[in-house]
């Protein structure tokens, strides 16, 4: 299965995308705010690869002055629906349907990975205004709360893939690994938790790229299993998720 059919596979669950994905903690654009020296209401952010509109409308909260570019046509079609007052248009990071230095921020929430560096890293240069940033950020496994690292590990397993280590890479390998070399990059890791029922963690799950490629009956007896073992360590069918956001900010030269 290729980068790109996983990168589009989101389109077929756009609306369960929405409703139970994480959202993101205030600290993160408390970080931006403080790299860029200044606020973000009033400023000109583009939110690229935005999907339903998450990070987006945390941004238009803040007072920005957001355009959203989404590849997916079921998934822009859903952030029009759920999120009408701020404009999307289509588009990828590869390629962006933005004037040049334009934009005063750019963010990427959970889709950085769908890029080709070496064409998005000089599309945002290009389309950043002079003191502008890039800024991309990940919600990441918590790895050292044991339920949730022996779920990744079974998740990993039925969906083919190895698992990630719970060791994380130091600055300059995470700078590298983003294609950022040579920019003057900050990096943040914040820890954050949200309480859900069962059900929207379940729908979580099952709404990543990794899932939603696979064959439907064998998800579903998967999630059923775990469904029954998370009953077990919750009860109450109220799950805590814990996360840790792995956040790069980097400065147009």
């Amino acid at each position: 299965m290729t980068t790109g059919s996983r990168a589009h596979s989101f389109n077929a669950a756009a609306a369960q995308y929405d409703a139970s994905r994480p959202s993101y903690p205030p600290s993160i654009f408390d970080f931006i705010e403080d790299f860029v020296s200044r606020p973000l209401a009033g400023i000109r952010v583009a939110d690229v690869g935005a999907g339903t509109g998450i990070a987006s409308a945390l941004l238009h909260r803040r007072g920005a002055d957001v355009i959203a570019v989404e590849p997916g046509e079921a998934m822009a079609a859903e952030f029009r629906q759920v999120r009408p007052g701020i404009p999307i248009v289509r588009g990828d990071g590869n390629a962006l349907p933005l004037a040049d230095s334009s934009h005063d921020l750019i963010t990427y929430a959970q889709s950085w990975q769908w890029t080709d560096t070496s064409r998005s890293v000089p599309e945002a240069l290009r389309v950043l205004r002079a003191g502008g940033a890039l800024a991309i950020w990940w919600n990441t496994t918590a790895f050292d709360v044991p339920w949730i690292r022996a779920q990744h590990e079974r998740i990993a397993h039925h969906c083919g893939v190895p698992p990630r280590s719970p060791v994380r890479p130091d600055d300059s390998e995470a700078i590298r690994l983003a294609g950022l070399t040579g920019l003057r990059v900050a990096r943040r890791h914040i820890r954050w938790q949200r309480t859900v029922p069962l059900d929207t963690h379940l729908a979580n799950i099952s709404s990543r790229s990794a899932f939603l490629v696979l064959d439907p009956a064998a998800n579903r007896a998967f999630l059923a299993e775990e469904r029954t073992r998370l009953r077990e360590a919750f009860p109450e069918e109220t799950v805590e998720e814990t996360y840790v956001v792995d956040l790069l900010v980097a400065a147009r030269p």
